[in-house]
Order: C-alpha cells, then structure tokens, then sequence
C-alpha cells in the first residue's frame, strides 16, 4: 500500500513573529503506524524540501515515543528533509492522503489548489483522505461535484475552539478549524480537551487534536483493509 503524507511549508506564526509549521507527533505517530503496517511512505509539501517544525512541538515536554523514534532515525530524519513538491504528486499513484495538522497548514494548503484538487481526485476514486487537529482546514474549500462544500452533512471533528483559546491563538489563526467545518455544514462533534477523538465518515477520517493522530492512523489502515 502506498500512503502519501502531505505536510505545510509555511512558518510563520500570523503577524506575532514567532514559528510554526507542523506538530512533530502528528507527523511522527501516524508515520510509525504506516511504516509498521508495511507501507510504502511518500512524504510531500508545497514547496518540497524540509518542511517547518512547530518549534514548540519540539520542546522537551512534547516528546512522545514517535518524537523520539524519529530522533533516531536518520532515514525517517532524510525522507522529512526531502519532500516532494506537491505539485509533481499524481493523486492515482497513492492509496490514501494524511494530512498532519500544526497551525501552518491553516495558512497554505487550506488554501492550496494543488492540495484542493488531489484531495477531490483522491475521494473521487474511492481513497481516503485523513486529516489530524488542524489538518481539517484543509478540506475548507474542497467541494462536492454538486458544488457544496466536501463536508456538507459529513461527521466531522478537527482543533477545537476551546483548545485554540486554550493555546491562546484564536485571534491569531486565519480561521477556527472547528467554526469552519461547521459553516461549511459539517457535522461536528468534539470530546474535551487534548483527548484522542477519532470519526469515520465515509472515505473522510477527522481527528480532533495531537492526541488523535495515532487513532487517526489507524482509522486509516483499517479503511485499507
């Protein structure tokens, strides 16, 4: 099976002057989970090369036995280096998209034809598409053939407001993941904070925080079989 990571190359945190990027244990954890199960991991961005680290992601009291798997391994270390551009991505070559989440993604894939247009043609052909915490805003301007939003009616879930306010941020992000998926008629559901909560729905696989993404990975599997 062939899993394509999708992950942001913005790193800026809004006009704050501080960093961000992607969270370290959303990438790391599901990576771990793909790579056990036997999967042939493709590792993409925007504008390819290494993509930007949530330096906080990286601090000491966010280590997780993914983060520090991936502290060792040099290989895993090499492939994050170099990813691909996303635009030289071809969706038909790959089974399912996961998308990591970290505040980054809110400013350039949600906003990003190339990433728009894979996550249709993925859907399209009967693949799954998963996207962890913030990694939901991707899906902002993906529309169904019948041009409503993707998640129109979908079971969705995604960062909460309350955890947003609880980073301090909400004024800071482009959008509220969770104010989002719900304009867009999402269905959405949340348990308390920083709690792994995990939905299915169809080919479309939500997870709500850090803490979700190991769930969400293997939310995935399971859709492969």
């Amino acid at each position: 099976m062939r899993i394509l990571m999708v992950l942001t190359s913005h790193g800026e945190l809004g006009n704050t002057g501080e960093k961000t990027g992607f969270w370290l244990e959303e990438f790391a954890a599901p990576y771990y989970i793909f790579k056990d199960a036997g999967a042939d991991i493709t590792l993409a961005s925007p504008s390819g090369g290494h993509p930007p680290i949530d330096p906080k992601s990286d601090a000491d009291d966010a280590q997780t036995n993914a983060t520090r798997r991936f502290a060792e391994d040099k290989a895993a270390q090499e492939a994050l280096a170099n990813t691909r551009v996303l635009s030289s991505i071809t969706a038909n070559d790959y089974d399912a998209v996961f998308y990591p989440g970290g505040h980054g993604p809110l400013w350039d894939l949600a906003e990003d034809a190339v990433s728009i247009s894979l996550i249709t043609k993925t859907l399209a052909a009967g693949k799954t598409v998963a996207a962890v915490c913030h990694a939901p805003g991707v899906l902002r301007h993906v529309k169904n053939p019948d041009g409503k939003p993707l998640v129109n009616g979908k079971n969705v879930t995604g960062f909460s407001n309350d955890e947003e306010a609880a980073v301090g941020l909400t004024d800071i992000v482009p959008f509220l993941v969770e104010d989002m998926l719900k304009e867009n008629g999402g269905v959405y559901s949340q348990v308390g904070n920083w709690l792994p909560y995990v939905i299915t729905d169809g080919l479309l696989i939500t997870g709500q925080n850090p803490a979700s993404s190991e769930p969400a990975a293997r939310a995935l599997l399971k859709q492969l079989g």
